[in-house]
């Protein structure tokens, strides 16, 4: 079964250019195309040549112990919630209200681990602001 024709016929990519470039220009190209997530040198050539935009994404691996910290709380948060929602439920399965006092307890512990975190988690977000929102 044939392939269907594009309806914009304007937008196929049906005339090849074959050039040759090199090694410093391969090179640089090579390296727009990493940075640019892009998928092959022919497409960075034809975005440079049709006059559009070449995003490119460059990683800050000083934010990288800061990121591992913020994702470390995350899981930390998260593993709470779950032990807190666990209680809660074994809280409310106690129809005698024998053990009521116990999970009380229990969840403000747990409540006491979040507040710990979320202090930590407050004092990093405001070193990232002051770094961010540094004035030049």
């Amino acid at each position: 079964m044939p392939r269907k024709k594009a309806t914009d016929q304007d937008s196929v990519l049906s005339h090849p250019i074959i050039i040759r470039v090199s090694k410093p220009v391969f090179d640089r190209l090579e390296e727009i195309r990493k940075d640019g997530n892009l998928n092959s040198i022919g497409e960075v050539a034809r975005r440079i040549l049709s006059n559009r935009k070449v995003k490119l994404f460059y990683k800050d691996i000083s934010m990288n112990s800061t990121m591992e910290e913020l994702a470390l709380i995350r899981k930390e948060l998260k593993s709470i919630g779950i032990n807190i929602n666990q209680i809660t439920r074994s809280f409310n399965q106690d129809k005698e209200g024998m053990h009521r006092a116990y999970y009380v307890l229990k969840v403000a512990d747990l409540y006491k681990e979040v507040d710990v975190k979320v202090d930590r988690l407050l004092t990093i977000v405001s070193e990232l602001a002051a770094k961010w929102l540094q004035k030049s």
